[in-house]
């Protein structure tokens, strides 16, 4: 393992105030569309506090208002959340020696895109201390936000909660753009999984996938396509 890390609790805390701030606002957005959707206050801020991921809560809540299958949500989250497995994986090569299995378990549980990427840049390794305290405030923001978001999705009109439920599709189109306009591998891949999603959902010879296969069938496709045109150059 690595020597002991230097980074700090405090600079840990530093850190995640900018992801706090964000997951904050964010989250506001998913708590408003989970009420007008039919979740309860309550149904919301668990799963913001239980799953920590944009996408694949936002995929769910989807299936959840659609009476989707158990198995149905479960494969869609997997395909979604596949990522955060990988990240987990190169992560390991920055954790010093305190961070024991069960602790790599708690710490796995909270990474995100976001959170990864701070703790990767970081210089050395790092410690328990650092990364708990990193993933402390993004965490408390997620769920704060999605709290306050279903407090005031209940209490506004439903024409309010459909337009403000709208800005966490916006935010995933932000996302989006950027890497895609430099990027011919992530367009194709965003192209061709919207393509067939589209089709899913128009052709009546297609009907029989429910919404949350589609996201499963038009992430596989999109990205299968893309990396068969655009496969990536091997290292040494």
């Amino acid at each position: 393992m690595n020597d002991l890390s230097e980074h700090t609790l405090y600079e840990g805390l530093k850190d995640g105030i900018p992801i706090f701030l964000g997951y904050l606002s964010v989250s506001f957005g998913f708590g408003v569309l989970a009420v007008s959707k039919g979740l309860s206050t309550f149904a919301a801020v668990m799963i913001s506090l239980t799953n920590v991921t944009s996408a694949g809560q936002l995929a769910g809540l989807e299936i959840v208002a659609a009476g989707g299958a158990l198995i149905e949500l479960i494969c869609a989250e997997c395909v979604i959340n596949l990522r955060y497995a990988l990240m987990s994986i190169s992560l390991t090569q920055k954790l010093d020696s305190t961070m024991s299995v069960p602790r790599r378990l708690i710490c796995g549980f909270a990474v995100t895109d976001e959170i990864f990427a701070v703790a990767y840049s970081k210089t050395g390794s790092v410690g328990v201390r650092y990364f708990y305290s990193l993933m402390s405030l993004p965490l408390l923001g997620w769920v704060m936000g999605t709290l306050a978001g279903a407090l005031a999705g209940s209490l506004m009109p439903a024409s309010v909660r459909v337009a403000l439920g709208i800005m966490l599709y916006a935010m995933f189109i932000a996302i989006v753009l950027p890497p895609a306009s430099k990027s011919r591998a992530v367009f194709t891949a965003c192209a061709v999984s919207a393509g067939v999603s589209v089709l899913v959902a128009v052709l009546p010879a297609l009907s029989f996938i429910d919404s949350g296969y589609r996201v499963v069938v038009s992430a596989v496709l999109g990205a299968a396509v893309s990396a068969a045109l655009y496969p990536a150059e091997e290292t040494e």
